[in-house]
């Protein structure tokens, strides 16, 4: 076993695996939902909303005992029933008359963050028909988006999804010059664009940089409001087969290298290697400066002499 074990960023002690390896022994009628919920309870693992990291934590179980740190996992029964979200597909999402217009003609655009169950299952269905990643449930901290057109009846033109950071990635944290306790201390600090569809009817030129230049205006606070945290910085993926990131350029977004080919959950580097292209954008002039503050750094500044 390696000396230290993270979950989200954060070390694992000895006493707290103990813990969890207690847990799944004196508990063996309690389902995987029940279960993460238990330990991140018991290990204070928490969003800094105050809510569970409780899809983080399943899938750091799975990772303990396909690693055989943990063994008795797979005797828990999961009572969810959880797996791969069946999408189910209506009329509602099916394709449009094509808009194809100036972008002058589509402003005001709106972004209309979502919360209802009906905008959320139309959100999936838009994102499993028409963007080339599908739709998966997202890990972490989330918001979604509708982009609609004021002088189009408010008709949406565009999907957005934005997701806690990867836990890691070289150039950004290169870029960023952060030591390993400041990255894991303000981490939740940086929002991931993981999805950005404009809907395969509407073909208006310019469209994708102006929705990136209202998003970056919007969120922090919308992010503030919901997870009690202000974002500094905005990152994104985009892979080079399919675009050439054009519209993140436009929007003053910086391109600072690309990944390694391992997803966020890709722990053991056995899934196909595919690359992708990483954008930042930073949402504030000091935003590195504040992202390479650490407690130990901070403890030293306020230190009296």
């Amino acid at each position: 076993m390696p000396t230290t074990i993270s979950f989200c960023g954060r070390p694992v002690t000895q006493s707290e695996l103990g813990l969890i390896r207690d847990v799944i022994h004196d508990f063996p009628a309690l389902s995987l939902a029940e279960l993460s919920k238990t330990i991140c309870e018991l290990l204070e693992w928490r969003r800094p909303s105050g809510g569970l990291k409780n899809l983080e934590c399943r899938f750091f179980l799975q990772q303990l005992k396909d690693r055989g740190w943990i063994s008795s996992l797979p005797e828990l029964r999961d009572t969810s029933n959880r797996g791969p979200r069946k999408i189910n597909l209506d009329s509602s999402s099916e394709p449009e008359a094509p808009v194809s217009q100036a972008l002058d003609a589509c402003l005001p655009l709106t972004l209309d963050l979502i919360s209802g169950s009906d905008a959320r299952n139309l959100f999936r269905q838009y994102i499993h028909r028409y963007h080339y990643l599908g739709y998966k449930v997202p890990c972490g901290a989330q918001l979604r988006y509708f982009v609609r057109s004021r002088p189009l009846s408010n008709r949406i033109v565009a999907c957005l999804l934005f997701t806690s950071a990867a836990l890691k990635i070289a150039p950004r944290d290169h870029w960023i010059g952060w030591s390993d306790p400041a990255r894991k201390c303000n981490l939740p600090r940086i929002v991931n664009n993981s999805r950005f569809l404009i809907l395969p009817w509407i073909q208006v030129p310019h469209l994708a940089s102006n929705i990136l230049s209202l998003a970056v205006h919007q969120l922090p606070d919308d992010w503030l409001d919901a997870y009690r945290v202000k974002p500094l910085l905005l990152e994104s993926f985009v892979d080079p087969e399919r675009f050439s990131g054009t519209c993140y350029r436009a929007a003053n977004w910086i391109h600072v290298g690309a990944t390694q080919g391992r997803g966020r959950m890709d722990r053991n580097q056995d899934v196909e290697r595919h690359v992708k292209e990483i954008y930042l954008y930073p949402l504030h002039s000091r935003a590195r400066e504040t992202l390479c503050q650490s407690p130990e750094s901070n403890a030293r500044t306020t230190r009296p002499p």
